[in-house]
């Protein structure tokens, strides 16, 4: 539950009456020690998960899945440092599963991550590092097919940004017989009619329904939905170099039928604000408005990029000098993420007055419109159980001392 900040990302010591440098040294052995493993420490992760999902019992359950860079430049003395795009371009890359309620995009658990450093990647359901996959979309594969093999009870829906916008991943999910919802680019081709034209075009010819109105930035937009069926024909074009140092050819490959959901944002004067293009197998008993709600849920995920490295943890500011030493005090994180968003989603009164509790001992402001963010839910638990803490090491007449001898020391009467 320690909630850190950028000058101060170490392990925060309880008020236990062991010094600092204790605890420090603690976590260190924790995480240098052998017998600690990634797929050990996940494995309250996945128990979490399951009972989420059983008690969500919706049809389908959206596996959100993601990519976030983990900034390690400052980091010199990190030894299995990524080179990315440049080079001073360095760290890691994070790859996670999210799984979110299909019913009203609640976040349920994170069963699954791969942390890709220079070494290779270490992967939550692995003991050992693994050598790293030809591309994110291969890793992703394999991290959709052991997600299926958990074998949750609801069918799995894989949600995934533009990226996974590749007809010869989409081919191989189908044939895996995976759901997927994916955003597409707008100059990407599909057969649409009797012709063959780009999804914008497509999108040009379609009509929209009203859905909804939200709130963007305060102002009024309305929510239009329009979807049509199409088939996917273009080759797939794998960002593999073969032995030749080319690139490899394109790949053709079998018609491959979809459905094309257009989710638009306009104001109330008619203009468009923001559009995507969403491509899709989960079956027409699904409306295409529950299609582009499902695609909003993805957001969650980038609030758990948010939390885990600026609102919460401050993941790129710790100072584990190994990627799986870093790797594991992130799945431990995790951990703590999931235990706020299950007391976030509790409808008990209890909950809500811990809710408010923890909140007041954070301090943390927020928008008058949220009661409540996962970020003060993080440091409010901090604070409780350092209290908690205190208490047993501390009688109240000796705490009120500590506070009393604080007051004198700058000039208070005590």
């Amino acid at each position: 539950m320690n909630c850190t900040g950028p000058l101060a990302a170490g392990v925060k010591a309880l008020p236990d009456g062991k010094k600092a440098a204790s605890h420090a040294q603690a976590m260190g052995r924790f995480l240098a020690n052998p017998r600690v493993t990634p797929e050990g420490l996940s494995v309250p992760l996945l128990a979490a998960t399951r009972e989420a999902v059983t008690a969500d019992g919706g049809e389908y359950v959206l596996a959100v899945a993601d990519w976030s860079r983990v900034n390690d430049g400052g980091h010199a003395s990190k030894r299995d440092r990524l080179q990315m795009t440049h080079a001073t371009d360095v760290g890691d890359e994070l790859q996670s599963s999210l799984l979110v309620s299909a019913e009203d995009g609640a976040p349920l658990g994170v069963p699954v991550q791969d942390l890709v450093t220079a070494q290779g990647v270490w992967s939550s359901c692995a003991d050992t590092i693994s050598p790293k996959v030809s591309s994110p979309l291969d890793e992703l594969s394999e991290r959709m097919s052991w997600l299926e093999q958990q074998k949750f009870g609801p069918r799995l829906v894989h949600v995934i940004d533009r990226e996974a916008d590749s007809v010869g991943h989409l081919r191989r999910w189908t044939r895996d017989g995976q759901l997927w919802l994916v955003r597409a680019k707008g100059n990407s081709t599909v057969r649409y009619g009797n012709g063959s034209m780009r999804i914008d075009a497509v999108a040009k010819q379609l009509g929209y329904t009203r859905e909804r109105q939200v709130l963007c930035q305060g102002r009024p937009i309305q929510h239009w939905i329009a979807s049509a069926p199409v088939v996917l024909t273009r080759p797939a074009k794998p960002k593999k170099i073969g032995a030749d140092g080319r690139r490899q050819r394109p790949v053709p490959g079998e018609p491959l039928k979809a459905r094309l959901v257009v989710s638009r944002l306009c104001d109330e004067a008619g203009h468009l604000v923001a559009e995507w293009f969403l491509l899709t197998s989960v079956p027409e008993t699904v409306s295409a408005a529950r299609v582009a709600l499902w695609y909003d849920f993805r957001w969650q995920i980038e609030s758990f990029f948010k939390l885990l490295k600026q609102a919460g943890h401050q993941l790129e500011q710790w100072e584990q000098e190994s990627g799986g030493a870093l790797f594991k005090r992130l799945l431990i994180a995790t951990q703590a993420c999931i235990l706020v968003w299950r007391l976030a989603a509790q409808q008990t009164e209890e909950a809500q007055a811990a809710r408010q509790f923890l909140v007041r001992l954070s301090g943390r402001q927020m928008k008058a419109s949220r009661l409540v963010t996962p970020s003060a839910l993080l440091a409010g638990a901090f604070i409780l159980f350092a209290i908690l803490d205190s208490l047993d090491h501390s009688s109240i007449p000796e705490l009120r001392a500590f506070a009393n001898s604080i007051l004198l020391a700058n000039g208070g009467d005590g």
